[in-house]
């Protein structure tokens, strides 16, 4: 394609910080004096901005980095489910999204020495139009770089099918988002046994809090609620939800059990709102159905510094949406990706991963 370094990062899952990793490493490059493009070939995180269905990987690239790239060009093929549908009918061409791809990683790598390439959120995504993240890497010649997240000995079979299906592309597995207690395991057995494999382990970063989850205000534009809180943060973040649909003492037993966590009730129910202002680990309500909370609930939320959220929709809808917000993860800001630059730093062999001088 391109005399570009070519450099893909995918992942074995969604929400595992693939997004920030890739614009991290494309700063730092950048900050190190080289001319960087950025593009996602399939546009896979929607929402509607200026009529169109867009991805918001590519905006926030292209205004961290300081780009010209028309976005367009960076989000080729947008991945909606009517796309997906019209592929299954036989009514998009492969070999034409094929050079829709190649035209524009061109445009994107113009006057660039290394293009960060965002892949999908699964090695399967594209399959359909013979377009996965190993048919890109193929297309554009890139090298890629795995980013995995890791609970127990069982993933590392996951982990060791996705790099051999990315076969001699692979540049490495990083991982990410990994917590204190699993961490000794994959230093110690589960990194040794993949190198063994031929699998190249370039890092482990730790869970980094200000990282996980959404933040109050995130989870609130993306259900597009009401914050009827004014003087409570929303800066805090939540990663996990709780449903408020039992009594008042049971609804209290099970919130004092949880953390970082919204509560999602409804509006009318002031028993189990009331429950979830008593537990030190909700850190904020979520009311449905349209209701206003009694003004007792205000005032102490208030005083918690907790802020309450409403939204028109019942609860099962909202349920569904909180889920997909904390599953996705929406905080991606500069400071999002400053932070991750920092774990970079300290974790990672960034020049050797890149294959360009820092």
């Amino acid at each position: 394609m391109t005399d570009t370094n070519t450099l893909l990062v995918t992942s074995t899952e969604e929400g595992i910080g693939k997004t920030a990793i890739t614009l991290a490493l494309a700063a730092r490059a950048r900050e190190a004096g080289h001319d960087v493009g950025y593009m996602k070939p399939k546009g896979t995180r929607l929402q509607s901005a200026v009529g169109k269905t867009r991805d918001q990987d590519p905006m926030l690239a292209r205004e961290l980095l300081d780009l010209e790239t028309e976005i367009h060009e960076m989000e080729p093929i947008v991945y909606s489910p009517t796309f997906i549908q019209e592929a299954i009918r036989g009514r998009e061409d492969p070999d034409g999204l094929r050079e829709r791809v190649t035209d524009s990683a061109a445009v994107c790598a113009e006057g660039t020495d290394l293009l960060l390439v965002e892949g999908s959120d699964s090695l399967s995504t594209g399959s359909i139009v013979d377009l996965t993240d190993a048919d890109i890497a193929e297309l554009l010649d890139a090298r890629v770089l795995l980013v995995s997240d890791y609970a127990t000995a069982s993933d590392t079979d996951e982990i060791l099918a996705a790099a051999r299906s990315l076969g001699d592309r692979l540049a490495g597995v990083l991982f990410n988002g990994i917590t204190d207690a699993t961490v000794d395991e994959l230093a110690d057995d589960v990194v040794p046994f993949l190198e063994g494999e031929g699998v190249p382990v370039h890092g482990i970063l730790p869970r980094d809090r200000s990282l996980a989850g959404v933040t109050v205000d995130d989870l609130a534009r993306s259900l597009g609620a009401d914050v009827l809180t004014g003087e409570a943060d929303t800066d805090v973040h939540i990663e996990r939800f709780s449903v408020g649909a039992m009594s008042g003492s049971s609804a209290l037993d099970r919130f004092r059990r949880t953390r970082d966590a919204v509560v999602v009730t409804g509006g009318d129910r002031s028993e189990v709102q009331t429950a979830a202002l008593e537990a030190s680990g909700v850190k904020a309500l979520l009311l449905t159905g349209g209701f206003q909370p009694a003004s007792a609930v205000v005032g102490r939320a208030a005083e918690r510094n907790v802020p309450i959220l409403s939204v028109q929709s019942d609860t099962r809808t909202t349920i569904d949406r909180v889920e997909e917000v904390l599953r996705t993860g929406r905080t991606r800001n500069e400071a999002t990706i400053d932070r991750m630059r920092e774990l970079l730093d300290d974790g990672v062999d960034v020049s050797d991963l890149l294959s360009v001088e820092l």
